[in-house]
């Protein structure tokens, strides 16, 4: 059972309704300041307060979607023609065009567009719109900040990562580069993933330009100089082959397996030739190969890396580096596991002399060697923490060299316009740039150019670009400061002073570390020497003339009297006196003997 309350009352008594209209302010309440407050005010001494006058901004960035977008052609072909005229007889065009000539609207349209033309043909001839008027000066910006601005990036289009393995600019001009992908981890499980390696437009990153169809993962690819059109490819599995892209994605010739390594080819190098047909490689086996594009049957020439110079297929050195200077067409540099740098002669009489010098560079394995393209006897090499800078007259040790970094690095080389620049990469994906002309401790540029470890980098001819190639096939194309490409006032001078000076500065420490093994040699050789026998040593004069003396007496004394020494006793001292000297003199020379 419910009980309800019902209070009841007049809107009336509810009281009349508020209000509210504007009047003037009303002073209620006047106090005056106390002069004597300001004695109890205590400054506080420091002070610290942080006040932010701009406004809280946040930064958002997002992926926007991408559209594959394909390049198609089209051929243009005359046409307006009546259809009593066909275009391609060529006396029915004539007697066209001149009917059309006669006709008076013709005339006057040709009248009018006449005058249009004229007046811009005019215009051009009084300005050239793309002259250069500062083309012949030279700028040298050299309080321009080191920077480096990210261009594009490539990313292989298989689903499986793949390591970027090796990258090559197109020869003539920078509009296209070609990467190899190969999954080079050995202790991951065998997956089924695609071979292809690309070809890739600058300016498209959506699709590559190309795609090559090796029978194994390619691990390095190299254009052709004097053809554009030959992509030279190492696989895997240790064959080698070409590609003509004008002939479509799959290889022209290929190596036979017997025939060609039997480990992964890290590098294959065109050779200077006139033909440009020849090239030859290396590979982790332990070989290198000369072979012809001509005929890939078998290899024209073979050479063991046997540091021992025996050529003993058991002592071979795999290579993981190869060097090749046009301008000296006979030698070469090899860089291998084992962290040293073979420096060979092709010419050589016999293949132990093709091994000429041996560096013992670094503790793990050469990742890059690489001759100034200035100073040939300079090479750069990169392997375990840092990079190095040898002279070919220093055999013992580098002239210059990075600071010992707390990661490994992956790759280097030298700038092909600055003498002075060379660039590095690491496997917490930064890309260092050292410009020796302004810093020989720290690098000139540092840039994180992705997360991933980066393996390889390739510099473009002209300078001013770098791509790079991660270990999960993401290639990042780079563009340099002018700074890094732009020749500086006096620098091949300058940097030939500072080789020169390091070189023969190496020269003076191997002269002095010859000079103390030598007398650490000679001091163990002192040491270690025993001491003559005492035993041995031969006696003093004074000694034996003693000895003989004291023999002499004792024999006269136990000497018994005969018939023949009864005589004058005056006479028998006289015979002892005589006797003594000369047995003296015997014995003395028995001693001498």
């Amino acid at each position: 059972m419910d009980i309800v309350y019902v209070y009841v009352k007049k809107r009336a008594e509810f009281g009349r309704q508020c209000n509210f209209t504007d009047r003037a302010a009303e002073l209620h309440v006047d106090i005056a300041p106390d002069p004597g407050k300001i004695l109890d005010f205590i400054e506080r001494d420091p002070v610290h307060r942080g006040v932010q006058c701009v406004p809280e901004m946040s930064e958002h960035t997002t992926n926007t979607e991408s559209y594959e977008y394909e390049v198609h052609g089209i051929n243009h072909k005359e046409g307006g023609w009546p259809k009593d005229v066909n275009c391609q007889e060529v006396e029915q065009v004539m007697r066209y065009r001149k009917k059309v000539e006669k006709d008076e609207g013709y005339i006057t349209a040709i009248t009018s567009m006449g005058s249009v033309m004229e007046h811009c043909i005019k215009q051009n001839n009084a300005i050239d719109i793309y002259e250069e008027y500062f083309k012949d000066i030279d700028f040298h910006d050299t309080d321009e900040a080191p920077s480096a601005k990210t261009v594009n990036l490539f990313r292989d289009p298989n689903d499986r990562q793949r390591t970027a393995s090796y990258i090559t600019w197109y020869p003539e001009k920078p509009s296209r580069l070609a990467v190899s992908y190969c999954n080079l981890d050995f202790d991951t499980p065998e997956i089924k993933s695609s071979m292809y390696s690309y070809i890739w437009s600058i300016e498209n990153t959506n699709k590559p330009e190309m795609s090559l169809h090796p029978p194994s993962s390619l691990v390095c690819i190299e254009y052709n100089p004097k053809d554009c059109h030959i992509i030279l490819g190492g696989c895997f599995n240790g064959q080698l082959g070409y590609w003509d892209t004008r002939k479509g994605p799959t290889p022209v010739e290929m190596t036979p397996v017997p025939m060609s390594h039997r480990e992964p080819v890290h590098k294959a190098i065109w050779i200077q030739s006139k033909t440009g047909n020849e090239f030859f490689s290396a590979s982790s086996d332990g070989k290198i190969l000369w072979w012809d594009n001509r005929k890939m049957s078998e290899p024209t020439e073979t050479l063991l890396l046997d540091p021992t110079k025996k050529q003993d297929p058991t002592m071979v050195q795999g290579a993981m580096s190869l060097e090749y200077e046009p301008t000296i067409p006979t030698k070469f540099m090899v860089g291998t596991e084992h962290g040293t740098i073979i420096l060979c002669n092709r010419k050589a009489k016999s293949d132990a002399e093709k091994l000429v010098t041996i560096y013992k560079a670094h503790s793990g394995p050469v990742y890059a060697v690489q001759r100034n393209p200035f100073f040939t006897k300079n090479f750069l090499t990169v392997g375990d923490w840092q990079a190095q800078i040898w002279s070919e007259d220093s055999k013992d040790s580098f002239i210059m060299r990075t600071k010992q970094h707390s990661c490994y690095l992956s790759d280097g080389s030298w700038s092909p316009v600055r003498p002075a620049v060379f660039f590095t990469t690491k496997v917490d994906g930064t890309l260092d740039v050292w410009d020796y002309l302004y810093k020989q401790n720290e690098p000139s540029l540092t840039i994180q150019v992705c997360d991933e470890p980066i393996h390889c980098l390739k510099v473009q001819e002209h300078g001013h670009l770098v791509a790079c190639g991660s270990s999960y096939g993401t290639t990042t194309l780079l563009e340099l400061s002018n700074r890094f490409y732009t020749m500086q006032k006096n620098e091949k001078n300058i940097i030939t002073e500072i080789f020169e000076r390091e070189t023969k500065r190496e020269k003076v420490l191997e002269s002095r570390l010859r000079e103390q093994k030598l007398r650490v040699k000679l001091t163990k050789m002192s040491i270690h020497q025993p001491p003559p026998d005492e035993e041995q040593k031969p006696p003093s004069a004074k000694k034996v003339k003693e000895a003989t003396t004291e023999f002499w007496d004792n024999v006269n004394k136990d000497k018994k009297p005969t018939d023949s020494d009864k005589k004058d006793p005056s006479t028998v001292g006289d015979d002892k006196e005589k006797a003594a000297p000369q047995n003296e003199a015997g014995a003395e020379k028995e001693a001498d003997q």
